[in-house]
């Protein structure tokens, strides 16, 4: 009898680490078909629920026997080692996004991580940078170099349309409509949106096609890319993060620059222009409005100018 509780045992143990294995494959597909996901965000909560996985085992926990107090024990572990209350509350956004496939799989009859709350952090205001330090960045391409027009079209295009960088890279010929002048952009979740696309940009990328793209020799399966790499290939995000970080030394800009920058100072610059907060939110592909009202807190001075001329109280100044 001992005997046969001790197989039974093992392979229960062996049993339960199939399962896990089976469980996140789950999990993964579960995130890319029916959330439509990216492969990177399902990477991150991937990972985030295999930091968790990790230490239940440490402490001989199984992760469907997971309770409040255990999560919050993790949560705490995080603080204590140094992460970020940013990047703990990333961690806990996956980690919830689990147990609720869990309980919904019905894996779990109850969900731990209902009540948990996540730490307080405050909203960061993006980085941006002015429209003469754009245009500084763009005077600094050398034409002479190969792909100096090619990185002309790229600011162009980026800041123009307030494109994300893998959007950027992904951005196919077949998508540009040159007369009605706008272009079709696959953002997160494979969604695709209409953004306008001004004239200037649409022209630098004209030069940029008659001038290095047409002399390239293109890769199988990148030749509809619009903008490709010196051995025809795809442009990386990498590249594009180092082609804009040497622009900006070069410029003498010294500040934190990444390709969502661009992004930042193109619904800036919008809204400072007086756009509608609904059109720069359908035009940068968000799905929440709050997340483009972010915005609204940098433009202090339009606002203060708002206030200053309609506020009942700054009416009747003597």
């Amino acid at each position: 009898m001992q005997v046969c509780n001790i197989l039974h045992c093992n392979f229960v143990d062996m049993k339960e680490v199939y399962d896990t294995d089976d469980v996140l494959r789950r999990f993964d597909s579960y995130l890319m078909l029916e959330r439509g996901l990216t492969q990177n965000t399902v990477n991150a909560y991937n990972d985030d629920v295999t930091k968790l996985l990790g230490y239940l085992k440490a402490g001989n926990l199984k992760f469907t026997e997971a309770t409040e107090d255990d999560l919050h024990n993790f949560l705490s572990g995080l603080h204590d080692i140094g992460i970020s209350p940013r990047s703990q509350a990333r961690i806990l956004s996956g980690i919830k996004t689990f147990y609720k496939y869990l309980k919904l799989e019905g894996y779990i009859d109850k969900n731990p991580t209902v009540l948990i709350e996540g730490p307080r952090i405050g909203r960061e205001l993006p980085s941006i940078l002015s429209v003469a330090e754009i245009d500084a960045m763009i005077s600094c391409i050398g034409l002479d170099m190969p792909e100096g027009q090619r990185n002309r079209a790229i600011i162009e295009t980026m800041y123009g349309c307030g494109l994300r960088v893998s959007e950027l890279t992904g951005l196919r010929m077949s998508q540009i409509y040159v007369d009605d002048e706008y272009i079709i952009v696959e953002g997160k979740g494979n969604k695709q949106r209409l953004v306008p696309i001004s004239p200037v940009a649409l022209a630098e990328i004209q030069k940029y096609l008659d001038t290095y793209r047409c002399r390239l020799t293109v890769k199988r399966g990148c030749e509809d890319l619009l903008f490709l790499n010196r051995r025809g290939g795809k442009l990386t995000r990498q590249m594009v993060f180092y082609i804009i970080k040497d622009l900006c030394e070069l410029a003498g800009i010294h500040k934190n620059v990444s390709p969502h920058t661009l992004r930042h100072s193109f619904a800036t610059h919008l809204l400072e222009g007086g756009a509608n907060l609904r059109a720069i939110q359908q035009m940068l592909g968000h799905e929440n409005i709050t997340t483009t009202e972010v915005y609204v807190h940098i433009d202090r001075s339009r606002l203060r100018q708002e206030i200053l001329s309609h506020h009942p109280r700054n009416k009747y100044r003597h």
